[in-house]
């Protein structure tokens, strides 16, 4: 008889897990931040080229329908309507993510604060973090390193200079498999996860931030030369946890940016999913200077426990489903 029915993770960890989400509902109740539920399929998906959706049809409607990769387009257009201050607990869905800290299914913590930029984001996003953790692990303040010093730091290259032969021969320097023809970006991104990422916040937290303006995705450029996205990350342990933004409200912008992605994937060959025209229309009718940042909750747990993969702090994963 197989073992397969039985849940990847212990019965404390499984009370663990659930005294952090108690917590975090908690830390939002007391700044009056109000849980919110959107769809988790939808007509529109992510452009992002690093970002793939599973999707599946609904019976009597045309098209395919995407399942949720991130909650953050649905939760503008609340912002939009006036929701004010807002966050939720749900599953995000990615393809082709599987491995020690990725599952295709996950829970992501998101959040959005009106009047924030990306540095007082950060400074919740600590408080968060520290609150969930007690008092089992007593945080340091957190060290907040830019994009480019983390890339000097740990792999020896300037991000913002560095031209297409040093990133090739610094990845191959650090013993990681690179094609030759992957774009500048994708070098980049090889060097921060696989170099960069795993020597930071060792012991203590530490925030990414000032992304390459390549990088931006949804959050607004910063003045000045070079210029720089008002985006961050938090690693701990190596691991990466959140990712946010000083949110981009120009629509003109956010649809030049959703072309530019598509024009990469269809590069590669990879689907191109139907912009989000409701996102579009609700950056037109204004969606409020804010900020806002998603955060792994599995990961937050595998790291409580002290775990060393996320199986360990999920009931089950997509090899036991």
């Amino acid at each position: 008889m197989t073992d397969a029915w039985r849940p990847t993770a212990s019965h404390p960890a499984l009370q663990l897990r659930a005294t952090l989400l108690a917590r975090a509902r908690e830390f939002f109740a007391q700044r009056r931040v109000l849980e919110v539920e959107t769809p988790i399929l939808s007509a529109a998906a992510v452009s992002d080229p690093q970002v793939e959706s599973l999707t599946t049809g609904v019976a009597g409607m045309e098209g395919r329908f995407y399942l949720s990769t991130s909650p953050e387009h649905p939760m503008k257009r609340l912002l939009a309507a006036g929701s004010g201050d807002i966050y939720q607990v749900c599953k995000v869905f990615r393809d082709a993510e599987r491995g020690r800290w990725h599952n295709p299914e996950f829970t992501m913590i998101e959040w959005y604060r009106r009047g924030f930029d990306d540095a007082a984001l950060m400074t919740e996003v600590e408080e968060l973090v520290a609150r969930l953790l007690a008092p089992q692990r007593i945080l340091a303040r957190a060290e907040r390193l830019t994009y480019a010093a983390a890339l000097q730091r740990h792999a020896g290259i300037d991000a913002h200079s560095a031209g297409d032969d040093e990133l090739t021969a610094a990845v191959v320097r650090h013993g990681v498999a690179c094609c030759a023809d992957l774009e500048r970006d994708a070098k980049l991104d090889l060097l921060m996860a696989l170099v960069a990422g795993p020597q930071l916040g060792r012991g203590n937290p530490c925030f990414i931030c000032d992304y390459p303006a390549s990088q931006a995705s949804l959050a607004r450029l910063k003045p000045g030369s070079p210029p720089v996205a008002a985006r961050f990350e938090l690693y701990l342990d190596g691991v990466e946890l959140a990712n946010g933004f000083h949110e981009l409200s120009d629509p003109a912008e956010q649809r030049q940016r959703f072309a530019r992605d598509l024009a990469v994937r269809r590069a590669r060959d990879q689907i191109q999913p139907p912009l989000d025209e409701h996102l579009l229309a609700a950056l037109e009718a204004g969606v409020p200077d804010c900020a806002g940042v998603a955060l792994g909750f599995d990961r937050l747990v595998a790291i409580a426990l002290g775990a060393a993969r996320l199986s360990d702090a999920m009931a089950f994963t997509i090899e036991n489903a």
